[in-house]
């Protein structure tokens, strides 16, 4: 049996992509808060799945496609008469409802929504693998490459426009990127826990942090520590291990809450 067979080895390697992928990216869904816009986007993955299996494609390409449609969708309406809370909760539980009927309507798939909902990291392949870890790498290398121009936009739109940098096509871009981030996650804490896991450790290594640099190496810490720690206590314990990763997140946000508070 090589390492790879191993399904807990799997387990661990997926859970160290995802929250890889989801800490950086964290610090700017807090910074630009847009968590409600990740809970939209994560809402939409049901029904990328429900199209991936009508059209009998890959489903972190179906959930991609609708989670990228969404982001694009998000962003031309945000300019209009209805408010950006409204908008995106009209658009994420229609998108979730719309998912969960067109999956019920198609009795020849057999599908475990909870695996989609909640995420099923023990049964990840190494297929799963591949697209879990390219697309941490290239969501980390865009965010490299594009960090100055981030950070500007979000200090000051009128000085980023003044440096010939365009924030809102910024904006569009950490919104796509949010998108590729829940299509490969979704095999590992689900639609529903994906946005906890891009918030709570950004938002742990807020507290704690003195930088922006500082706050994505500590995202990024917090979240492998509570990846692989929920996965060794849902072993033990028998629980679900997309939700016993969010609530070692959860304990962390704690800890670093009353680190927080003891150098204030």
């Amino acid at each position: 049996m090589t390492f790879l067979d191993d399904f807990m080895a799997r387990a661990i390697l997926a859970a160290v992509g995802t929250a890889s992928a989801c800490g950086t990216l964290g610090c700017f869904v807090v910074w630009r808060r847009m968590a409600y816009f990740g809970d939209a986007t994560a809402h939409a993955a049901i029904l990328g799945v429900a199209l991936a299996l009508l059209f009998s494609v890959s489903i972190p390409l179906g959930v991609l496609i609708v989670a990228v449609a969404m982001a694009l969708l998000v962003g031309s309406l945000s300019g209009s008469t209805i408010t950006p809370d409204s908008l995106l909760g009209v658009l994420s539980h229609s998108a979730l409802a719309l998912g969960l009927v067109s999956v019920s309507l198609m009795p020849s798939a057999r599908v475990d929504l909870d695996a989609y909902l909640f995420g099923d990291i023990l049964v990840v392949s190494s297929f799963d693998l591949g697209v879990i870890w390219g697309g941490a790498i290239v969501v980390c290398a865009i965010l490299a490459w594009r960090w100055q121009a981030l950070l500007s936009g979000i200090l000051s739109s009128d000085l980023a426009y003044a440096a010939g940098l365009n924030p809102k096509r910024d904006r569009m871009l950490l919104m796509i990127l949010v998108a590729a981030v829940v299509a490969v996650s979704i095999k590992v804490v689900g639609a529903l826990l994906i946005t906890a896991m891009l918030i709570i450790p950004a938002a742990a290594a807020r507290l704690i942090a003195r930088g922006p640099e500082a706050m994505a190496g500590y995202a990024t810490l917090i979240g492998v520590i509570a990846a692989i720690g929920g996965l060794y206590a849902a072993r033990a314990l028998g629980t679900p291990a997309g939700p016993s990763i969010i609530c070692g997140a959860a304990a962390l946000f704690c800890i670093a809450s009353v680190i927080g508070k003891l150098r204030a």
